[in-house]
């Protein structure tokens, strides 16, 4: 049974799963907008606004919490750029759009963006 039990597998190990958020969230950093399936982009979506109000706190101990989930340039991004446009928001900095099916296997395939 999955009880209290959430988070989306995907079919990979933790580490596995670890570095697909972490390069999903550097891509939706430096692009502004990613497209995806929908799964991941619901799992994106809390993963990413965690990253942007730790962005917004503008301390070297936020700063290297950024740099060590997303990398130095999603970082510096976020932090000098992304944050200050949400500083007066309280969330929901992201949006995810539903696309219909992909081709090729029938995922439902959707968008995630910044507001």
């Amino acid at each position: 049974m999955r009880h209290h039990n959430a988070n989306r597998k995907f079919g990979r190990e933790k580490n596995q799963r670890v570095a697909l958020m972490r390069s999903l969230a550097y891509s939706l950093a430096l692009k502004g907008k990613i497209k995806t399936t929908e799964p991941k982009a619901k799992e994106l979506r809390p993963y990413m606004e965690k990253l942007i109000t730790l962005g917004k706190r503008q301390t070297l101990a936020s700063r290297r919490a950024l740099e060590s989930k997303v990398g130095p340039k999603a970082a510096k991004k976020i932090a000098l750029e992304l944050a200050p446009t949400y500083k007066e928001r309280a969330g929901g900095y992201t949006r995810v759009i539903k696309m219909g099916q992909r081709v090729a296997d029938g995922s439902p395939m959707a968008i995630i963006e910044f507001v």
